[in-house]
């Protein structure tokens, strides 16, 4: 086994939407070569060939039979399906599939055996079809990690943010938001800037109401839930500020004017991020004991097996998590 530092798992993610693809166009434009991929043989098998890529596959079971070479795609056999699963096609088979690529890579992660996660995007419909009933990954990660508080930080060339709740309705969504929650998001968000070497990050919250609840006029989720956990974050020494309107939150820290933004629900954070364009965005998962990244978009079933999918947000990811090792902070510290 030719190794000079820590290999880098990638995981398949639904074979039926665009994450195999974008994987191998990742790989080729990279020339990434410290790599395992975790999946299926049968759906890269395919892929190379139908796409006309110099890459060969080495299935491997441990470490030991890895080949770290350019062009060399060592495979983590997580799931055997006896069939090409129809491009754009939910199914349960697919789900399974995509979840036991995800597990491996976790356990490996955790025994130290790779150096983070990248992971392509799954079909939480798919998951549930397989009765996996985890709404994303975010979740799943939490559900595996040795830390009760994990957060979802969406980022781009200009703009970081952290959100209190995830997937969820906005009915559930305005029940998740809590003091210990609002905290919980905050340290996260310093946390999270930390592994980018923002040793003191300015941490702007935004508000849950109209003009940040306009003095309870609009609402006072701001004054009973937002402000008190601001608090409790600057006595732990969080250079916490807000709470800020959220119609212009974004626009001030684009103009870096803060560090990172707290969002209190999943489309406040998404919009801006995914505003800059889809393949800008990368999604970090903080409060988990390993480094993991994603592209900032789902499965793309509409193009799946086109050859037409773009890797860039891929790409980006696999920069990103080579960022952060530089900077060489721990992901909970």
């Amino acid at each position: 086994m030719k190794n000079f530092e820590t290999p880098l798992a990638i995981t398949m993610g639904d074979p039926s939407g665009i994450g195999p693809e974008i994987i191998l166009k990742s790989i080729v434009e990279t020339k990434l070569n410290n790599f395992l991929v975790f999946g299926d043989s049968l759906i890269f098998d395919s892929l190379i060939k139908s796409l006309g890529l110099p890459l060969t596959i080495n299935k491997i079971s441990d470490l030991s039979g890895a080949i770290f070479e350019e062009n060399y795609i060592n495979l983590f056999e997580t799931s055997k399906l006896n069939y090409l699963p129809h491009y754009g096609k939910i199914s349960k088979e697919c789900g399974k599939a995509s979840f036991d690529a995800i597990l491996k890579s976790i356990e490996l992660a955790k025994q130290g055996k790779v150096s983070g996660i990248v992971t392509a995007p799954i079909s939480k419909k798919a998951l549930n079809l397989a009765n996996i009933n985890y709404p994303g990954h975010t979740e799943i990660l939490a559900c595996h990690s040795n830390n009760k508080s994990v957060s979802m930080m969406l980022l781009n060339k200009h703009i970081k943010t952290v959100l209190v709740t995830l997937h969820c309705s906005m009915k559930q969504a305005l029940d998740r938001i809590t003091i210990q929650n609002e905290l919980d998001a905050i340290i996260n968000a310093d946390l999270g800037c930390k592994l980018f070497g923002i040793e003191k990050p300015v941490i702007a919250v935004a508000a849950l109401n109209p003009h940040a609840g306009e003095n309870g006029l609009f609402g006072n989720e701001e004054k009973n839930i937002i402000e008190p956990a601001i608090k409790l974050a600057k006595d732990m020494g969080i250079n916490a500020i807000g709470p800020f309107p959220g119609d212009t939150v974004f626009m001030n820290a684009k103009n870096g004017k803060y560090d990172i933004v707290v969002s209190q629900y999943h489309d406040q954070g998404l919009i801006p991020i995914k505003y800059e364009g889809i393949d800008e965005g990368v999604n970090v998962t903080i409060g988990i004991d390993f480094l993991r990244t994603s592209p900032d978009h789902g499965t793309a079933f509409d193009i799946a097996g086109k050859n037409i999918a773009s890797a860039k947000s891929f790409i980006n990811s696999i920069h990103t998590i080579k960022e952060i090792q530089k900077v060489g902070k721990s992901p909970l510290k």
